[in-house]
């Protein structure tokens, strides 16, 4: 119809899907499916109006967090893996990415906290340099969303320079996508929790679930 020529695999292919953030997940067979869906189902409820399940861990949960510190450099222009801090803060081998390859500049996972469900927010300083753009604020929306919905409280990680600048993000309406992580954070009722690492500037340090926007607990690294 369009004159264009492409494949099943150009416009519907599980490795498209995850990029462009359609699928949450992708698996490389049926048996790696089932065990993705096994390990997701486990950090959600029945059903909305129930609590949301606990875990048994033998992850201690006074341990010092020594990784994530010695992971963040002080100097606030160097990058560093942002899933560092997420795995060593979280009960040990809990993490669990959603959209990993979708909007790679900001992080959503699922992860134990003591044995319980929380859903994390948190800007990738080794992606675009921890930037927001269009896509990072839907992805962060559909996720606070998502928790929301469920009765998931959500740690937001913040370490972000600001909105990435450009005319293109202009013209498709960068503030307008803004407004909706602005948005799910105000109306989320469940428990909301926020750290920032080294920087937040700028119309990003809004909607990253700023004091303003009504989070329960809000508090910085030393540096």
């Amino acid at each position: 119809f369009t004159g264009v020529s492409v494949t099943k695999e150009d416009i519907g292919s599980p490795t498209l899907l995850a990029h462009s953030g359609v699928a949450s997940l992708a698996a490389k067979d049926e048996d790696e499916a089932l065990e993705v869906f096994e390990s997701l189902i486990e950090f959600l409820p029945d059903n909305h109006l129930c609590d949301i399940p606990v875990s048994y861990t033998d992850d201690e949960i006074g341990r010092e967090t020594k990784l994530a510190r010695e992971a963040v450099p002080e100097n606030a222009q160097a990058g560093y893996d942002m899933r560092e801090v997420i795995g060593d803060i979280c009960d040990e081998d809990s993490v669990l990415e959603i959209r990993p390859n979708y909007a790679p500049n900001m992080l959503t996972c699922f992860a134990l906290l003591n044995g319980r469900a929380i859903g994390i927010i948190a800007n990738q300083p080794i992606s675009r340099a921890g930037t927001i753009d269009i896509e990072a604020s839907r992805k962060a929306a559909r996720f606070v969303s998502i928790c929301d919905a469920y009765n998931i409280p959500i740690l937001t990680l913040v370490d972000t320079p600001g909105f990435e600048p450009g005319k293109d993000l202009e013209w498709r309406g960068m503030i307008r996508h803004g407004a909706e992580l602005v948005y799910a954070y105000a109306v989320a009722s469940v428990p909301r929790l926020c750290l920032i690492i080294r920087k937040s500037y700028g119309g990003a340090y809004i909607v990253m679930d700023s004091k303003n926007l009504g989070n329960d607990w809000c508090g910085a690294w030393p540096t």
